[in-house]
């Protein structure tokens, strides 16, 4: 009774509202006004017209002070965190407004006995709209002193999301800065421009900048922690790895190289991640490039995981340049097949090159209509005239004509494509225009037409490449041996113009594919929609009678290059040792693959089989997968889901397929456009040049990296 009395001189001064659990909250804006609508019975107003963030006090009836009014109603508290910085205030007509204690603008609040809720008012001083909350220093510090006021945790009090519940780093800061600057190639003095301090000022005014030297260090940071988990994915990565090799160089003339591993993990996923871009000597040499491979190599722990190297086609006696990287590194690795099929040449590459000399045996026709473009759009008048005389010609054509990139060739052959459809447009033009003299004559369209046949060609092989969402090396085979075919034909072309363009064409293209027919077959072989019926077929078109030795040198390569597999040690797992004795008949002569003892009646036929097997020769995995009948070819056919669905039915050739698919026949990576690939000599900016070769290694490194780390 002490304790009531107590309790009730506290709310008559205080105006506080005693809880069963002795616990206060602040409620001074309840004494202002009802805060529940009362009916003719003095009940409790219906519980749909609460709002979240507002509850019933729970608890025996409010004890009568002088204050208010008697009454048998339980009143409704205010919990929420707004009510700290807002205030009702009562207006006629049973309306009443939330006034901010900060700038005193009004909100809708209750409207009879309608209540519009609060979230509204927690937006106005959370995002904030307040315009005393702008900045973000009083903000947080609002929020700290209302947390302070309250004097007990409410169950369902609002959390803010905005600044006012953010809390600073600066170390993290400096993190997300320096992965920023990696991941968008900005200069590391971008923290000494004024604009980019006032940027971050506005921001966060706690943040300290640091100078260029200071965000030197932090990419450094970055870089060594990205290093560091990729390390541990080498350390469980199951097979071999893949390297490409790119060729960089400055405008001081130093020299870089880029090396990219490529590599199917354990669950039969393609990743291709840089490993280093280290500056050499000489990195056109292969003593230089060799000594790189093999510290980068040492340096990531995969001196014995080394299957093959892809390089760019414009490497000088490519024949040489091989056979002197393949004797280096054999002596330190184990290279498979003794190096044949060690170096491969980049598919994109050669398309490219093969491309770009059709283009250049036609480039002065190519420079009449590309002058020609320029001089009709860049007149209104000549462009309205070419457009009348196109219709009058009833030319069936929707194609527009285009100017090209002169770097890649795949916009030079769209331009031709379209220019083609319009030239009895260009050469009319030409007549009624005196002003206008570049048309083409009828040899010059003779040769377009005929570059056009043969640019079709590689850019649908190329569109192809870049359509397949995993480009495993089984893809390229198709793509190859179709142009090898197709090109050979067209030396037999009856239009000199067009043999002697496919003539120039083969010849390139024939290196390459001697080069690399024999890797490429290997690969198709492992496509179980394939395996040898398709070099099989595919021999007999382009090599006629003698399909056949051709063929022969595929199959005992794809056998030998087994054998060494099953030569290497492997750990047998239960499901391996029991199809083991399944298919290779009993381990011993105590052990038979039956059990006698089954109780089924068929001892008999248990002897007869044991018989017909130990007369039989085991069939390895390989001839058991080759003599399986084709898998049916299905669009969304996805080889690397069917080699991890068959791993334990064949344990041994499913690493040599993960080897074999991970390799990298083109450098151009998943994603990317090919049609410019090794065409140019990359070159490193003159700021990039600048920087110390350690640095410009974390900054290419750290970028790959980062585009594949889980956000921080």
């Amino acid at each position: 009774m002490v304790e009531e009395t107590a309790n009730e001189n506290q709310v008559a001064q205080g105006y506080e509202i005693i809880v069963p659990s002795n616990e206060a909250v602040q409620v001074e804006a309840l004494i202002q006004g009802d805060e529940l609508p009362q009916d003719e019975g003095h009940e409790l107003a219906q519980v749909d017209e609460l709002t979240q963030g507002d509850e019933l006090v729970q608890g025996p009836e409010l004890v009568s002070v002088e204050a208010a009014p008697p009454t048998t109603t339980r009143r409704r508290r205010k919990k929420s965190l707004v009510w700290e910085h807002f205030t009702t205030e009562p207006e006629s007509g049973g309306v009443t407004k939330a006034s901010c204690n900060l700038c005193k603008q009004t909100f809708a609040y209750r409207s009879g006995s309608k209540i519009a809720g609060t979230s509204h008012l927690k937006r106005h001083i959370t995002e904030p709209s307040c315009p005393k909350l702008k900045n973000q220093e009083q903000s947080l510090a609002l929020h700290n002193d209302s947390e302070a006021t309250l004097e007990r945790p409410s169950k369902r009090r609002y959390r803010y999301t905005g600044y006012a519940n953010a809390s600073f780093d600066q170390d993290r800061s400096c993190s997300y800065l320096a992965k920023m600057v990696i991941l968008h190639d900005y200069p590391l003095h971008i923290v000494h421009q004024p604009a980019f301090a006032t940027f971050i000022g506005s921001l966060q005014p706690r943040f300290r900048i640091v100078d260029a030297d200071t965000m030197q260090g932090e990419v450094y940071a970055v870089y060594q922690k990205e290093k560091e988990n990729l390390q541990q994915a080498f350390n469980t990565m199951p097979g071999r790895i893949s390297l490409t090799i790119g060729l960089w160089t400055t405008s001081q003339t130093l020299g870089y190289v880029s090396l990219a591993g490529q590599f199917i993990d354990s669950e039969w996923k393609v990743h291709r991640r840089m490993l280093n871009f280290m500056m050499v000597s000489s990195p056109h040499s292969e003593n230089a490039l060799s000594e790189a491979i093999s510290a980068s190599l040492s340096a990531w722990n995969m001196k014995d995981k080394l299957f093959t190297i892809t390089l760019d086609n414009d490497c000088s006696s490519h024949d040489i340049y091989s056979a002197n990287l393949r004797d280096y590194l054999s002596s330190k690795n184990n290279l498979v097949l003794k190096g044949q099929l060690f170096v491969v040449r980049c598919f994109a590459h050669i398309l490219n090159t093969v491309a770009q000399d059709v283009i250049a045996s036609i480039h002065g026709v190519i420079y009449n209509i590309r002058e020609s473009i320029k001089s009709i759009k860049a007149s209104p008048t000549r462009e309205e005239k070419f457009a009348e005389i196109a219709l009058q010609l009833e030319v069936p054509s929707t194609k527009t004509l285009c100017l090209d990139v002169t770097t890649q060739w795949n916009t030079t052959y769209l331009m031709l494509l379209a220019a083609l459809d319009y030239k009895q447009a260009f050469t009319t033009l030409d007549a009624c225009d005196d002003n206008y003299n570049e048309a083409p004559s009828a040899e010059d369209w003779n040769k377009v037409e005929a570059a056009c046949n043969y640019l079709k060609l590689l850019y649908d092989s190329a569109h192809s490449i870049m359509a397949a969402a995993n480009p495993t090396s089984n893809i390229f085979f198709h793509e190859a041996w179709k142009l090898q075919l197709e090109l050979a034909n067209a030396t037999g072309h009856a239009n000199p113009i067009f043999s002697s363009i496919a003539k120039d064409m083969h010849e390139k293209f024939d290196k390459y594919w001697k080069d690399c027919s024999l890797l490429l077959a290997i690969a198709v072989v492992m496509d179980p929609r394939f395996k040898m019926k398709l070099v099989e077929f595919s021999y007999s078109k382009i090599y006629g009678v003698e399909a056949a030795k051709y063929i022969k040198v595929v199959y005992d390569a794809v056998h030998e290059l087994y054998k060494e597999y099953m030569a290497q040690p492997h750990q047998l797992n239960p499901a391996y040792v029991e199809q083991s004795q399944t298919n290779n008949g009993p381990v011993n002569a105590d052990n038979t693959q039956a059990n006698p003892s089954n109780g089924d009646g068929l001892l008999d036929f248990d002897m007869y089989l044991s018989e017909i097997q130990c007369g039989e020769p085991a069939k390895s995995e390989l001839e058991q997968y080759l003599d399986e009948s084709l898998t049916p070819r299905m669009q969304e056919f996805d080889i690397l889901t069917w080699w991890k669905l068959n791993t334990l039915k064949f344990p041994i050739l499913s690493k040599m397929a993960r080897d074999v698919l991970a390799i990298p026949m083109s450098m151009v990576s998943s994603g990317s456009s090919i049609f410019s690939a090794g065409t140019e000599t990359r070159m490193l900016d003159d700021y990039r040049s600048s920087l110390r070769p350690e640095i410009v290694e974390a900054l290419v490194c750290a970028k790959d990296w980062l585009q594949y780390s889980p956000a921080s």
